[in-house]
């Protein structure tokens, strides 16, 4: 990597970013430079502007950067890096990633000054830490020159105006996880279309099982599910934002699960904690609508459903029709304090391109690779004998192909993920309408978006 000049050849006499230049960066045009953000990935993610180079390590000497992640497995890459490059030693602290855990702990640590040089971010909040001014500008080291290593629309998850903040490093494409013994015995079609689902549920719980959860903290998977029926929560023009979270797509999802949950044909635990690994594991829950991450977090947890379980595409709203979504997708994001960012971002793009991390990352279950080269879609079919032998990986390359790419994420989505779970579970406890949730948190987004100095304009 050149320590000295941009993409263009000139002299890199400016590098890390001044105070406050992250959050001006999504601004556009001195009316949005008191409060607002360019539409995500309308720049080109190219060199950033002013402020003091960035630190840089002397040859030979000896550092330590800190890392913090969810990732399963992540300890293997992050020892791979410590044993090819002993003079920049990578640190991995375990986050939890339950109900946004991670992301309070990392905000915390912005507050108090102490964040790690790197962390995993997933690619909807990466704006909340914009807000902050808590990561790095990585354009100021020339990261534009690498995008061409990654998925288009993933790369520009992470690019604001001119600024690069993140390295991606997976997707996660929807699919649909079934027990086809279970279905085999009870002589059910996989639905193929959501018409057909609400028809399975009812036979399953015919059976005494349930076919899913409708778990309500779950935020990620609502959007997941929003997302492939059309629904568009954030836009953006100019300095202003506008947010749909009650719109006609949310509202057709909205309807459709709490006509499920009313009718009791759809369990109402959380997903992904004990109860629900036990029903997984006994057959009271046989399906779940999950992201290509889901093979591992299967395998674990269910070892004596091993051959059991097949994957299957998302069902569709239109018979025939082949729309996806993603649930999740994350980066490695370099934090604005880290003092050697060059080194930093040498060890993200090592960790999410190379491919020797890409196997190992893989064989932990990271999900569906952002990097375009490195492996085959076959490498990611790591739990094959645990789903009867079913390439299942090439459901999830499909679904990936074709996700809307002209969703957008705006700030506050960790917030935003809290309110739809208090909002559920109040409405699951009281009895009110899910419609009435939407409405909640629509008027709360804007409400909390406008508390951050935001111009915003709530839509439907």
């Amino acid at each position: 990597m050149s320590t000295g000049t941009y993409d263009d050849g000139r002299d890199r006499d400016r590098g890390r970013p001044a105070p406050g230049l992250r959050r001006r960066a999504l601004l556009g045009g001195a009316a949005a430079a008191a409060a607002g953000f360019t539409l995500a990935g309308c720049g080109d993610g190219g060199d950033g502007d002013g402020g003091a180079a960035p630190k840089e390590r002397e040859k030979g000497q000896k550092i330590q950067l800190s890392f913090w992640s969810w990732v399963p497995g992540i300890d293997k890459p992050v020892d791979l890096w410590n044993r090819e490059h002993p003079d920049v030693q990578v640190k991995v602290e375990k986050v939890s990633a339950v109900d946004g855990r991670q992301y309070a702990k990392m905000h915390a640590a912005v507050k108090a000054g102490n964040p790690p040089d790197l962390a995993q971010i997933e690619f909807p909040v990466i704006p909340s830490f914009l807000l902050d001014n808590a990561l790095f500008d990585l354009s100021a080291l020339g990261a534009a020159r690498y995008k061409d290593r990654f998925v288009g629309w993933q790369w520009q998850q992470s690019v604001f105006g001119r600024g690069v903040y993140a390295i991606p490093q997976a997707s996660g494409p929807m699919g649909f996880f079934v027990r086809q013994d279970l279905f085999d015995k009870w002589s059910l079609q996989i639905p193929q279309t959501w018409d057909e689902y609400e028809e399975a549920a009812k036979a399953v719980r015919r059976q005494g099982a349930w076919i899913e959860t409708f778990a309500p903290t779950n935020g990620n998977r609502f959007a997941g599910l929003s997302w492939q029926a059309g629904a568009k929560w954030y836009a953006a023009q100019g300095d202003t934002w506008t947010v749909r979270i009650d719109d006609d797509p949310t509202r057709k999802v909205a309807d459709y699960w709490e006509s499920l949950v009313r009718r009791k044909l759809v369990k109402t635990i959380p997903d992904r904690q004990n109860a629900w690994y036990k029903d997984i594991q006994t057959g009271a829950i046989p399906a779940w609508i999950g992201a290509s991450w889901g093979d591992a977090l299967l395998a674990g947890n269910a070892p004596g459903t091993k051959g059991k379980w097949r994957v299957a595409p998302l069902p569709q709203w239109q018979k025939g029709a082949n729309v996806h979504a993603n649930w999740g997708g994350s980066t490695t994001a370099v934090f604005a304090k880290a003092a050697y960012p060059k080194d930093a971002l040498a060890f993200a793009l090592w960790l999410n391109s190379d491919p020797k991390s890409i196997a190992l990352l893989i064989e932990g279950g990271y999900g569906f690779p952002s990097a375009k080269k490195g492996y085959a879609t076959s490498d990611l079919d790591v739990y094959r004998d645990f789903f009867g032998g079913q390439a299942y990986s090439k459901v999830f390359a499909d679904a990936g192909a074709h996700v809307d790419t002209s969703w957008q994420w705006g700030p506050g989505v960790d917030t935003l993920y809290q309110r739809l779970g208090d909002a559920f579970t109040e409405a699951l406890d009281e009895g009110s309408s899910f419609r009435s949730v939407l409405r909640t948190v629509q008027a709360q987004t804007v409400s909390d978006l406008r508390g951050k100095g935001l111009k915003v304009e709530s839509g439907g």
